[in-house]
């Protein structure tokens, strides 16, 4: 008898099989990320629709599979989709998100809980329009590697671990893991002025009140990216064709 479970998850990713079928990437709540086969999803009459497609959050049966599992039942639970692919600018960070995410939860079948409700919580919010798209990915992404083991020190030196008031912090080292000051600062940080710490650290901690007064500022959007490269150890190709259109 094949065994199956129940879970919800959100589409990260999907592969054409075949001539009708797709092999989907789900991070879902319980069982971390799953690949599965969803079978003749391609056809027009298929009994599953769109929600299988990326940015969908399904509630789903699956059977499990010698490698990969198959999806016997999707409902739906919240179609992101609808609002982020009706607009280039929330479809470009939602795919900064969603690549993010797949790189981040590497191994298959391993619970990661906290990154599924941290990535609703942030398609929830780019799809309702709560924040501007670029500082909701770039937050996004911050936070989840910091849940990783990833999160930046802000309030002392790296390096000689002089706090805020006593040591100007004035260099960021993405390498070394945060703030740097001006006597021990490293040949690979870079200079940095207070309010790019302090957007960082708004990122890092999720705090819109102080991301409120405005936009990201250029070299805050740099180092986010060098941050999620360096510590995914891949490049994050979506967010790479993001700035390259600005």
């Amino acid at each position: 008898m094949i065994a199956t479970y129940r879970d919800e998850g959100v589409v990260l990713k999907t592969v054409k099989l075949g001539e009708a079928d797709r092999i989907v990437t789900i991070l879902t709540r319980s069982n971390g990320k799953v690949r599965a086969v969803a079978k003749g999803v391609r056809r027009t009459k298929s009994r599953f629709g769109a929600r299988l497609e990326p940015f969908m959050r399904a509630d789903l049966l699956l059977a499990q599979g010698h490698s990969l599992d198959v999806v016997s039942q999707a409902a739906s639970i919240a179609a992101y989709a609808d609002p982020i692919c009706a607009d280039y600018d929330l479809y470009s960070n939602g795919g900064v998100m969603l690549e993010s995410a797949d790189k981040l939860v590497s191994t298959e079948h391993e619970p990661a809980c906290a990154q599924y409700l941290l990535l609703i919580a942030a398609l929830n919010a780019l799809a309702s329009g709560l924040h501007g798209p670029r500082l909701i990915s770039a937050s996004y992404l911050m936070r989840a590697l910091a849940l990783a083991g990833w999160r930046p020190r802000f309030d002392s030196c790296i390096v000689c671990s002089r706090p805020v008031g006593q040591a100007d912090l004035n260099f960021f080292s993405v390498p070394g893991g945060g703030a740097v000051c001006q006597a021990d600062h490293t040949p690979e940080s870079v200079r940095v002025t207070p309010a790019v710490l302090a957007q960082l650290e708004a990122l890092t901690e999720g705090d819109w009140a102080s991301l409120a007064n405005g936009p990201l500022d250029p070299l805050t959007d740099r180092l986010v990216e060098k941050w999620g490269e360096y510590y995914l150890e891949r490049p994050i190709r979506s967010l790479r064709l993001l700035h390259s259109a600005l």
